[in-house]
């Protein structure tokens, strides 16, 4: 039986470092990396450095209350799981174990339409809520079947991921040959000999295919590279036209994922959305980007009233949550986070994930002198222009 070396991760760059050593350096590189020059990646993690917190002394913090709601479904504290493609590639487990610990943790879970698991067998896997995230497809009857399939299957929300209407320029997956599933080469070969464990699952379990799509284009070949399927697929004459379309024909709770500029959140907010989350995806897209936390201040001020606003980008503990929260949204997202902990420990490794943002929150909160997430507002910031190093 393996040590379950994730129960002793005391931040989420522990579990990053023992997903690092876990999984084949490939794999790692693909949730770890950025496009380009990785500016944006980094200016994520950077903007956090400019805010302080202010601390205020004898308050009661003895009951600390994380819960709020987002889109009118309650949960334990401010934090969604963003959808992250082919997830098996990590873990056997894949998109199951994610959706159970997001089930058990009491949160909202949002499943890719690149996943390895269906939009059926994840319903059937867990009744937390959960939304489904899209891209656009050329082949609008592809979008159809998607509403049809989550409305048949209870899901609560569609999430529209806008901000890739090309693949972005991830060089590290170039420079490593990454296909969909990976092709055993003369260094793979090596590498996986270094990671028995998820060797032996990658070759027991049955070959990883994008489950919703697994007949379509590209996906319904034995290997494939994923920048060749998005660029072969995905509609680049996309327009917010295009957007109006999806609203009517979903007819329910809607996200659009990927908004940086607050024009962009205005039209947002006239077409109908019902939330909007603030986003440069991880870093993965358009290089030398500002972080998502310093663009969230403008487009809080200008549709902050009109919409829920969420953001994701570089959240890596409590405190980064506390900051976005002051500064205007609703709630959190993360992605590689949950990624990290399930490459070092399956279903458990993604439950460790959420207990150390769950502890680190109340932690704060209590320290900061903060009982509700309502509490928590601009008055406990301090900005500053120094940035700190980065670790």
């Amino acid at each position: 039986m393996r040590e379950k070396s994730h129960e002793r991760c005391f931040s989420i760059a522990d579990l990053r470092e023992l997903a690092r050593r876990r999984i084949p350096h490939a794999v790692f590189d693909y949730i770890d990396g950025g496009a380009e020059d990785e500016i944006t990646l980094t200016n994520n993690r950077r903007a956090f450095d400019r805010y302080q917190l202010n601390a205020s002394a004898l308050v009661d913090v003895s009951q600390i209350d994380l819960s709020t709601t987002v889109l009118g479904e309650k949960i334990s504290m401010p934090l969604l799981l963003s959808p992250t493609a082919m997830t098996r590639l990590f873990h056997h487990e894949g998109e199951i174990a994610v959706v159970k610990a997001a089930q058990q943790a009491g949160i909202i879970y949002t499943l890719s339409s690149m996943s390895t698991t269906s939009i059926e067998d994840i319903a059937e896997s867990s009744n937390t809520p959960k939304w489904f995230q899209i891209y656009v497809w050329r082949d609008r009857d592809l979008l159809k079947n998607f509403f049809k399939r989550c409305k048949e299957t209870g899901y609560r929300a569609l999430c529209l991921t806008v901000d890739l209407p090309v693949h972005g320029n991830r060089e590290r997956d170039l420079k490593n040959g990454l296909t969909i599933p990976p092709r055993i080469s003369p260094k793979l070969l090596l590498d996986l000999f270094r990671h028995p464990y998820w060797t032996y699952h990658f070759l027991q379990n049955d070959a990883m295919q994008l489950a919703n799509v697994a007949d379509h284009g590209l996906a319904s070949q034995k290997q494939f590279i994923l920048k060749d399927y998005i660029d072969s697929q995905f509609d680049p004459a996309v327009t917010w036209e295009d957007a109006i379309w999806m609203v009517e024909q979903w007819d329910g709770p809607f996200v659009i994922k990927g908004i940086s500029h607050s024009e962009d959140a205005k039209r947002a907010v006239e077409i109908g959305a019902n939330a909007i989350v603030v986003s440069n995806h991880g870093g993965r897209q358009l290089d030398h980007a500002p972080g998502t936390l310093e663009v969230l201040e403008d487009i809080v001020a200008n549709v902050g009233s009109k919409i829920e606003i969420l953001i994701d980008g570089g959240f890596r503990r409590g405190t980064d949550i506390i900051k976005a929260i002051a500064l205007g949204a609703k709630a959190c997202m993360i992605g590689r986070p949950y990624l990290y902990g399930l490459c070092a420990g399956g279903k458990e490794g993604v439950d460790r994930t959420l207990q150390i943002y769950q502890e680190e929150l109340y932690r704060n909160m209590q320290l900061i002198g903060c009982r509700t997430i309502s509490e928590i507002d601009s008055r406990i910031l301090k900005k500053t222009t120094e940035l700190a190093a980065i670790k």
